[in-house]
């Protein structure tokens, strides 16, 4: 898989969805700050001269020279997808024609003409199956349920589904930006980031363990600052914190546990959807949190939360809506000190969890997340 953080790639789940529309749009917004490359990718099955969508081809397929051919848009007045996105304002633009076979090395050869630090908007579905880029929206009509057979196949790598009616979306297109050259979605949520904890098996504070020279607690942060409306950190101690730049919200009441710096936070939220996760959590799944958002939105659960192969879920690294306060309180106020106790007034919502969610909870554990972190290239 080839990682592009500098791709913004749109797909479809059918036809005629707003596809480049939605591109244009977000070229036009970006591009009078930035320089935004622009790609349309054409995937081909068969040099056959027969069209994949039905009917007498145009030519596209059977004309391919070669396993793939980059070609760049020169004029901007035709009307083709590639003339729009020019139109728009991205330069340059640059339209991929791929065997399906060999995808992969179109992808790379697209990658050699861009640059390793190209900021660019692709429209394809299929260059998903070689390339992971920093976002990826998924565009579908409002009036239309049926999905062709590669977005069912990629609508799980989604980062959102973006619904299309009439010229319009049902994504403040507001909410995509660029960080240093990468993309970033912010949601309209609040990310809470657990930093309290007794750290007893650890044998010293979690939260300040370094990860190549940045404490830990700050890494994390780092990681969801740019992707949420709203952070908040809590923790008794704020001095403690003060570092982050970040407001630290100390528990209610001090030492009962986890519950009720979920309940403390959740009260001092903006936000109706609040992302928590523990600080001992060096990597955080993006992909997957806003799978949980789309799930909470989706389902109006209380509270979304993954569960893994063996059956177990995961508390704090979980979607809470500030409606679970109601049962979170009723807890608390019995004495109470488990999640798992406000998860049965609650309407909870599980969801299987497709990637591996590292803890660092022993010294063993640090070690090993050191080390695999220096062998990554």
């Amino acid at each position: 898989m080839i990682k592009i953080d500098g791709m913004l790639m749109i797909g479809s789940a059918g036809a005629n969805v707003g596809k480049t529309e939605l591109a244009c749009a977000l070229v036009r917004r970006l591009s009078r700050n930035h320089d935004i490359a622009g790609i349309k990718v054409t995937t081909i099955n068969d040099k056959d001269g027969q069209c994949p969508r039905g009917g007498e081809g145009c030519g596209v397929c059977s004309s391919l020279p070669g396993d793939f051919c980059i070609t760049a848009e020169t004029d901007n007045r035709s009307g083709k997808d590639t003339s729009r996105l020019s139109a728009a304002g991205a330069s340059p633009v640059y339209w991929l024609r791929v065997l399906k076979t060999h995808l992969q090395e179109g992808a790379a050869a697209l990658l050699d003409t861009l640059g390793p630090y190209a900021t660019c908007i692709c429209e394809s579905n299929s260059l998903r199956c070689v390339v992971e880029p920093g976002l990826f929206l998924l565009a579908r009509r409002k009036d239309s349920s049926a999905w062709k057979e590669s977005a069912q196949q990629l609508g799980r790598y989604a980062d959102r589904i973006v619904t299309s009616h009439e010229g319009t979306f049902d994504l403040d297109l507001e909410r995509i930006h660029l960080v240093d050259g990468k993309w970033k979605l912010r949601e309209k949520a609040t990310a809470i980031v657990l930093a309290g904890g007794s750290s007893r098996r650890m044998g010293m504070d979690k939260s300040l363990l370094p990860i190549n020279g940045r404490p830990l607690v700050a890494r994390i942060c780092r990681q969801l600052r740019d992707s949420f409306e709203q952070m908040l950190v809590s923790a008794d101690d704020v001095d403690k914190f003060a570092f982050l730049g970040l407001e630290v919200v100390p528990d209610r009441i001090p030492g009962q546990g986890p519950l009720m710096g979920i309940a403390s936070t959740l009260e001092a939220s903006a936000n109706e959807l609040n992302f928590v996760l523990a600080c001992d959590i060096p990597h955080v799944a993006l992909r997957y949190v806003r799978k949980m958002l789309s799930e909470a939105v989706e389902s109006s659960a209380d509270i979304v939360v993954p569960i893994t192969g063996e059956g177990q879920y995961e508390p704090l690294f979980a979607v809470y809506r500030k409606s679970a306060l109601k049962a979170i309180n009723k807890v608390l106020l019995s004495g109470g000190r488990k999640i798992a106790d406000a998860f049965k007034l609650c309407g909870v919502r599980y969801i299987e969890l497709d990637t591996n969610l590292a803890n660092l909870n022993t010294i063993a554990e640090y070690v090993q997340f050191q080390r695999d972190l220096g062998a990554r290239p």
